[in-house]
């Protein structure tokens, strides 16, 4: 019988070979600071392909320069960050895997020159410069910038586009009321809170049929923030707008101690998807092929969303076969190999 893991996953029109996803993981690597796709960025996304990942999501793309987390982070908020992004998902698909690519605004959390922008004029912490608070007309161009950034993803061949709603970034900052202090439509209630998710949402459906993901943060870990129960309502918005999984990782919207163990962000896909209803992905500290094979098992998680250990082994689905007595097809330059 097949594990889990190596099963294929279906969503929508597209078919997953395994269940193993390629976390988005910034590479500070775009030395011209222009946002553009180079060569380190074809080897390290090829060679997991190569590495037979079941999915690739391309790191967090910034659908502004206002909106990047760096000045050496991708870019998709002009046609000219096309021709690359092409290039890279035919390389990658090239060897059989599906590809993603996270759609990103940094918020205050931006390190660019230049005016940085968030729900509200707080700073992330004492070392971080200090936003300015987003109009509604800056905030509907942001919209926009979504838009747009969707449909020169769908023109690049990407077969699933992710939402960054985590970590402390712009739409994360607006989910929060640790960060929210608006109060007009977009601050408040939860309800006002989500509001800017919820409209970028709906911009990315007119334009995108394919899978749609959203990365969260299920808790704040702080007093007053958000935990996992109240993201409940929050993602059965999402199912309802179209979303089709959540990415659910935690943290970052404000400093705070976070205990970190193997699997510690697992408890919250599992929550979700129980409550919600939704398919999930589990992502954290998650290393080993076992313990991939357990959260699926019992359906704690519908996909394993595998970062840092993707980084130490660019061949971690072989590595988990072997844990598993699973036999992989190697690609056939590596057969002898593998």
């Amino acid at each position: 019988m097949t594990t889990k893991l190596f099963q294929p996953y279906k969503i929508k029109n597209v078919t997953l070979k395994n269940r193993v996803v390629m976390s988005p993981m910034c590479m500070y690597s775009s030395t011209g600071q222009q946002g553009f796709v180079e060569d380190f960025h074809m080897t390290h996304y090829i060679s997991r392909a190569v590495g037979q990942v079941g999915l690739i999501v391309v790191e967090a793309t910034a659908v502004t320069p206002q909106g990047r987390i760096s000045a050496q982070d991708l870019g998709i908020w002009s046609d000219d960050h096309l021709p690359q992004l092409k290039k890279l998902v035919d390389g990658m698909k090239q060897y059989g895997s599906a590809t993603g690519i996270q759609l990103a605004h940094a918020g205050r959390k931006a390190t660019v020159n230049g005016e940085i922008f968030a729900p509200t004029a707080i700073a992330f912490d004492d070392k971080s410069k200090t936003p300015i608070s987003m109009t509604k007309e800056q905030i509907a161009e942001t919209v926009q910038a979504f838009q747009d950034g969707a449909k020169r993803a769908k023109e690049a061949g990407f077969d699933v586009i992710e939402i960054h709603g985590a970590h402390g970034y712009l739409i994360n900052e607006f989910l929060s009321p640790l960060s929210n202090k608006r109060e007009d439509e977009y601050g408040g209630s939860a309800e006002n809170r989500y509001r800017l998710l919820g409209e970028v949402i709906d911009a990315v459906k007119e334009v995108w049929e394919g899978p749609l993901f959203v990365r969260i943060s299920a808790s704040d870990y702080h007093p007053g923030g958000l935990a996992v129960e109240d993201y409940v309502p929050f993602v059965k918005n999402m199912k309802n707008q179209g979303v089709d999984l959540v990415d659910v990782s935690s943290g970052a919207v404000v400093p705070a101690r976070i205990h970190v163990y193997p699997g510690y962000q697992v408890r919250f896909a599992e929550t979700l998807k129980e409550q919600a209803n939704i398919a999930t992905g589990a992502v954290g500290l998650i290393t080993n092929g076992l313990q991939a094979e357990e959260i699926l098992q019992n359906e704690r998680a519908d996909l394993i969303f595998i970062a840092r250990e993707l980084l130490r082994d660019p061949y971690w689905p072989r590595t988990a076969a072997t844990q598993l007595g699973e036999n992989i097809v190697a690609p056939k330059q590596y057969d002898r190999g593998w």
